[in-house]
């Protein structure tokens, strides 16, 4: 077993070493073998006791007191750069770093907001994750014509235009997961209200596509720059970033090739999308090279099961790699 180092007066703030609240009765009757007081001298006389069991290693009492002394440097070398004080307002702890030269950043109301929301989405909402990859050269090929297509009318579809309609079609495809929590019950959404995250300085807005099911991939697109747009300047209204039942993060074009998004309550699930990598595949037979992305599904285990979420991500990955189904 480890070697424990020996606790620091100051730090046992009077308490007993020996035992927290154990009567030595109540360590025999359960089975467990009281631990001897604590100290180099101790430790090496327990292990020379155990020394004829069966894989017992011998430590010499030299190597005992360099691991204890090892521990202590280490513990006082971090608690020496820190300094732990309570404020006054809030009455938390608070940990200052010292001898280091730091910039102080307040935090302002978006920051704050984020970090309220996702340490409550951490906290309380039950994610688990579901990985799938989607070749996407028809994609690209079928961006690449529609693209040509709509030049004169200044239009740009990206890939993420596709990924949105993508699943936007899919919660249609499978309604059970186009759903949120509301605490003591389940609301199923009938359209699809797809939010995206966009990232803008000091955080992120996740703008809503309404009705996203029914809008062309032009539309989808001229309004996710619009919404982009505005979100960087922070001139978005709250009725468009609030709402929706589904997310996607997007980090492809930073080259991630995946992640795990956390989600944004109260929606049910988000996707984050990583990177398209030419990746060698098998194809009848044959190795060949595709453009893979690499996608995961976080979702909310309150509102959709396991086999519910795998067939929502089936339904994504089967218009991503059959786009021209997405315009009939």
């Amino acid at each position: 077993p480890p070697i424990a180092p020996n606790p620091r007066p100051a730090d046992m703030d009077g308490a007993n070493a020996h035992g927290a609240g154990l009567a030595q009765g109540d360590i025999q009757a359960s089975g467990v073998r009281a631990a001897p007081p604590a100290g180099p001298q101790a430790l090496t006389s327990q292990r020379t006791q155990g020394a004829d069991e069966p894989g017992a290693k011998v430590v010499s009492p030299g190597q005992v007191e360099k691991a204890v002394e090892d521990v202590q440097r280490f513990v006082e070398t971090m608690t020496n750069n820190l300094q732990f004080s309570i404020d006054d307002d809030s009455g938390r702890t608070v940990v200052k770093v010292v001898d280091r030269q730091t910039e102080e950043v307040a935090l302002d109301g978006m920051r704050r907001t984020i970090a309220a929301r996702l340490s409550e989405a951490k906290s309380t909402i039950p994610h688990f994750y579901l990985r799938r990859s989607a070749k996407l050269d028809e994609l690209m090929k079928f961006r690449a014509q529609l693209n040509k297509q709509l030049e004169d009318r200044g239009v740009k579809l990206s890939v993420n235009d596709f990924i949105i309609k993508a699943c936007a079609l899919a919660l249609q495809e499978v309604p059970d997961a186009n759903a949120v929590w509301a605490g003591d019950r389940i609301l199923k959404l009938k359209p699809s209200d797809v939010a995206v995250a966009v990232a803008i300085d000091g955080g992120l807005f996740t703008p809503v596509l309404r009705d996203a099911q029914q809008k062309t991939l032009s539309a989808l697109s001229a309004e996710m720059k619009d919404l982009a747009t505005r979100a960087k300047t922070k001139k978005l209204a709250p009725h468009e970033y609030q709402g929706g039942s589904f997310a996607i993060s997007n980090l492809g074009m930073f080259g991630i090739e995946n992640f795990d998004a956390v989600i944004n309550p109260p929606h049910g699930a988000i996707l984050a999308v990583g990177a398209g990598i030419p990746t060698p595949v098998v194809e009848n037979g044959e190795v060949v090279i595709r453009n893979v992305m690499s996608m995961t599904l976080s979702v909310d285990h309150r509102v959709i099961d396991g086999a519910l979420g795998a067939q929502l991500l089936e339904k994504i990955v089967g218009h991503l790699e059959n786009p021209m189904g997405m315009l009939a």
